[in-house]
């Protein structure tokens, strides 16, 4: 498996990217979901990173700055055709270790209360993620589950 920074201008990233997009409108009302378009992904503070497997694009990964000590992790998606293979484990450990070589002191994300994020939530669990309150320009919303780590 091999993590590389990633441009966005591939097709078959993109498709990885829409079919995230068509999940969080699935599983969360539309004004609950907080998933970044690829202009949003392209912006000032972000980093993205894609998870391959010799050809074969098993996910991607964001980690988006807030301020000098705070981040937050965007856009994790394992493919579906490659759920299980470890991609996510993978890229969170390499975004936990480039956020701390970057210096920050927290690292946070929002994911989905719904059952369909329960996997996600454990994983971020086993990183030591713990839940907080909203940060960054969120609010408060019954629908997300608001997850930070100290550093």
């Amino acid at each position: 498996m091999e993590i590389r920074p990633d441009d966005l201008s591939s097709e078959r990233v993109h498709a990885l990217l829409e079919e995230h997009l068509r999940d969080m409108r699935a599983w969360s009302p539309p004004g609950s979901v907080h998933a970044l378009d690829l202009d949003a992904l392209r912006g000032p503070g972000m980093s993205f990173w894609t998870v391959w497997e010799g050809e074969d694009l098993l996910g991607c990964g964001a980690l988006m700055q807030h301020t000098a000590d705070h981040a937050e992790i965007k856009s994790m998606r394992s493919a579906l055709a490659h759920r299980g293979k470890g991609a996510g484990v993978a890229m969170l450990a390499y975004i936990i270790e480039e956020s701390r070589r970057r210096g920050y002191a927290r690292l946070s994300l929002e994911t989905g209360s719904a059952e369909p994020f329960a996997p996600s939530r454990a994983l971020y669990a086993r990183f030591g993620f713990r839940e907080c309150g909203p940060f960054a320009d969120y609010a408060p919303d019954p629908h997300s589950v608001f997850l930070t780590l100290e550093l």
